[in-house]
């Protein structure tokens, strides 16, 4: 009852207030808040009591325990400053970044758009961050240690293909100690050159010797949901090869898929990355292959269009270890994690999941026809 009044007073909010904002700045007021409420223990922990995740939701993945499936990808909290405010909040997990080694201010604003009728999101950031060791000592100081804590780390901007590995190398260094795992961005589009990494000859050096460094630390690679399939199954190949612990899918991308909001709207605000629904049949889609192709022992973290806890099972269903959103966030409100974990913890109705139900009525229509 609480979450669907708090849900209902959140889109009141948002419609008022942040609809009219610039999304960055909007952002920034919710990042604050955020903060506001983890540097704050008597509210934190209310919160906490309130929003953490049924103990029956815990996940064992590349000898971690997650509190639940369900986390928060990279991008939100790009300088690790908010884990414990995210955290009471009802996140299993965290990935902070993407962070690189020196501090660099990304792309021009404005550089974040909304497409509150797609229920997206556009945005060229550019890995805006503070570097990797100001992520580093943030998340050293954090005062919760119940979630797992991963770091997306990115190489800088002006920083030559060529020498990237370097870049991936120093991250990881830099943030190592107080990681529970990493995950190599190869695959934003708000970079100039990055997804060329994506090619197995710039991609296995960087894999391979940021794998050197980081040990028994969980390394993963994300890949971008606009690879043609043989180029997933090759990546996934590798990471295996390599030894990374798992693949995560995917970023986002640069389709503009059949979108509610107009042509005109979307062509003016740009160049950047789709995220939120409209990816949500293509990261499905992604996650599928990744898992057909990965050895059952390797995690698999699927990340585009989560809004639901229907969408998270469905993801559960079909393979993956782990879940994170982002998008949603912005439109659902600060109890969307806890509505998703008390929506996993719930009886599936009629014994089916979403994707069950699908699937189910898609055969009855095929049966039909015939």
């Amino acid at each position: 009852m609480l979450t669907n009044i708090a849900r209902c007073a959140y889109r009141a909010f948002f419609n008022v207030v942040f609809r009219p904002m610039d999304a960055e700045k909007a952002h920034g007021v919710g990042a604050w808040g955020i903060g506001w409420l983890g540097r704050t223990a008597p509210l934190r922990k209310l919160a906490y009591e309130y929003c953490k995740p049924d103990p029956s939701l815990r996940v064992r993945a590349m000898g971690l325990e997650f509190l639940s499936p369900f986390g928060l990808a990279a991008g939100f909290d790009k300088n690790a400053s908010m884990i414990d405010g995210l955290t009471a909040l009802g996140f299993g997990h965290i990935e902070v970044g993407t962070v690189t080694p020196l501090a660099q201010p990304g792309n021009p604003k404005p550089r974040m758009f909304r497409l509150p009728e797609d229920r997206a999101l556009i945005n060229r950031m550019g890995f805006n961050n503070k570097g990797a060791e100001n992520a580093a000592g943030n998340i050293a100081v954090r005062e919760t240690r119940d979630a797992i804590v991963g770091v997306n780390i990115g190489k800088n901007k002006d920083t030559p293909a060529e020498d990237a590995v370097s870049d991936y190398v120093k991250s990881a260094k830099a943030v190592l100690e107080f990681a529970d795992y990493l995950v190599i961005n190869v695959s934003s589009p708000n970079t100039p050159g990055l997804r060329g990494l994506q090619e197995l000859d710039a991609l296995e050096p960087i894999l391979r010797e940021t794998k050197a460094v980081t040990g028994e630390t969980p390394l993963l690679v994300k890949i971008a949901p606009d690879l043609e399939e043989d180029a997933i199954r090759k990546i996934c190949e590798l990471a295996a090869e390599v030894g990374l612990a798992g693949v995560v899918a995917t970023n986002t991308t640069i389709a503009r898929s059949p979108l509610s909001t107009s042509k005109r709207v979307v062509e003016a605000y740009g160049a950047g990355g789709l995220s939120g629904k409209p990816v949500a049949e293509r990261s499905l889609a992604v996650l599928r292959i990744v898992r057909d192709a990965l050895p059952e022992d390797m995690c698999v973290i699927s990340v585009g269009g989560v809004t639901s806890h229907y969408d998270v099972r469905d993801r559960l269903d079909a393979g993956a270890t782990l879940v994170q959103g982002y998008t949603a966030f912005l439109y659902e409100g600060p109890l969307w994690a806890a509505s998703i974990n008390r929506g996993l913890v719930a009886p599936k109705y009629n014994g089916k999941t979403k994707l069950d139900a699908k699937a189910e009525a898609a055969a009855k229509k095929a049966a039909a026809k015939n």
